[in-house]
């Protein structure tokens, strides 16, 4: 495969986003506690600090994926970057935890930007046949950006203070931004000339989002669960309107007449309901019940990221070749297997078992994740890439969300107000062992949708 050299500028530029948002990501949850001792927030107050920037992310990507396939995917990617580093700036040098989590929720808004858009960017400068391959080594770029951030982040928070974190994202975003404007190049003539938005869908969209993941927060008060109902009607509205819009955000007829289309996303929300918590569970495990430094934490939790990138792009080269949902099926049941082994997890539980445990999760979602984009993309036509995109990443940040949401449930019914430092460890052992044991039986349902979902056909 000879790949031009605009080829090698979008997959660099692409890869190089994907790298710097799940950094960031995985730096701040290695320094949670430092920021939770800045602050004096409690355990719910600094779950948030993760999941404001899901959030945001999550709220904007259907909208930025429509807006993309109208105005241009590479226009709307460079105002996502620009956003982002200037969000970045900012948090280094915040004074109150409020203003810390509000400044995320504005990174979450670049992310969505580049996160949409970034696989549609890809899957139009190459042949079908070649998607598996790139999109593999944007995956992996996303794991090695996992990979780095607990270990640079550990390192960066125990030495130089955890506001050094957005200092180094900061510096990698203007990097980010200048190569963007320099070698991205500007998108051709919009193949969607539809130039509105369905906005009453959207904001049922958003306003859903936000009545559930608030309201969990605020769980087990009656106020928390009338919020979620809330949401949960916002959502089911939302659905409706966008069934009936001659303009939607999202086309519902993707989920409802393409089963392969349905199902993979499906699997992805299932797969990053399960998993996107582990680090963060475990990051709070290894510090408070192991008493290992911030740096000594990242180094452990190294092992799943890099067992992902590493795999990631051999998952996505085979699944140009072996039907994909063999693969990401066999990678949700390592999942599943790896997750119910975390329920056990103790004091007396050694190093090396949990980073054994660590790559075995870490194979098992780098031979799903790959393939099932690979499926999301291959199961559209070409007028529908920022659409499909952006309907992956919104599976994959709620998920994210979702993951979150049912780790906040245990912090409010568990701890209540408390700080994670003054939560008694065998209660907090509590959390951990439910809390992973429901991840594991979210993960099972994933196996079902995975497998049956159907075969990708091929092109070229």
């Amino acid at each position: 495969m000879n790949w031009t050299r605009t080829q090698v500028s979008i997959v660099a530029i692409v890869a190089a986003t994907s790298f710097m948002g799940t950094f960031l990501i995985s730096s701040v949850n290695i320094a949670l506690p430092a920021i939770e001792k800045s602050f004096g927030l409690d355990a719910i107050k600094l779950s948030w600090v993760v999941t404001s920037f899901l959030l945001a992310t999550a709220i904007f990507l259907l909208p930025v994926g429509r807006w993309g396939d109208m105005v241009g995917v590479r226009r709307i990617f460079k105002i996502g970057v620009l956003i982002f580093t200037f969000a970045s700036l900012l948090c280094g040098f915040v004074n109150h935890g409020i203003l810390l989590i509000i400044l995320r929720f504005l990174q979450g808004i670049g992310a969505a930007f580049t996160s949409t858009t970034g696989p549609a960017i890809l899957v139009s400068a190459f042949l079908p046949q070649h998607r598996g391959r790139v999109l593999g080594i944007s995956v992996s770029a996303v794991y090695l950006g996992l990979a780095f951030g607990p270990f640079v982040g550990g390192f960066i928070t125990q030495y130089l203070g955890w506001r050094s974190i957005f200092h180094v994202s900061s510096v990698l975003g203007i990097l980010t931004t200048i190569i963007a404007f320099t070698f991205l190049g500007s998108d051709g003539v919009a193949e969607d000339q539809s130039k509105k938005i369905d906005l009453r869908g959207t904001l049922f969209y958003v306003l859903g989002l936000f009545a559930l993941v608030y309201g969990s927060s605020n769980i087990p008060d009656l106020f928390g669960w009338l919020l979620m109902a809330a949401g949960v009607i916002a959502l089911v509205v939302f659905w409706n309107f966008e069934k009936s819009s001659s303009l939607p955000v999202i086309n519902t007829k993707l989920f409802t007449q393409n089963r392969l289309f349905a199902f993979s996303n499906l699997a992805a929300l299932i797969n990053y309901s399960a998993t996107f918590a582990i680090v963060f569970l475990l990051s709070l495990f290894l510090q408070k019940i192991l008493g290992l430094s911030p740096q000594s934490a990242g180094s452990i939790l190294i092992a799943q990221p890099i067992t992902m990138a590493i795999f990631s792009p051999v998952a996505g080269r085979m699944s140009d070749s072996v039907q994909p949902r063999y693969l990401t099926t066999l990678g949700m049941i390592m999942c599943t297997i790896g997750l119910a082994s975390f329920a056990f997890v103790s004091a007396s539980t050694s190093i090396l078992q949990i980073v054994i445990q660590l790559i075995w999760v870490g194979l098992g979602f780098a031979l799903f994740s790959s393939p099932n984009m690979n499926t999301i993309m291959s199961s559209v036509s070409k007028t529908q890439y920022g659409l499909a995109s952006g309907s992956a990443a919104t599976m994959r940040v709620i998920g994210q969300i979702v993951s979150m949401t049912i780790a906040t449930l245990f912090f409010a019914v568990l701890f209540g107000k408390q700080t994670v430092d003054m939560v008694p460890s065998h209660i907090f052992q509590k959390m951990i062992k439910w809390g992973f044991l429901c991840f594991a039986l979210i993960s099972s349902i994933g196996i079902y949708f995975s497998y049956y979902r159907g075969k990708v056909k091929r092109e070229g």
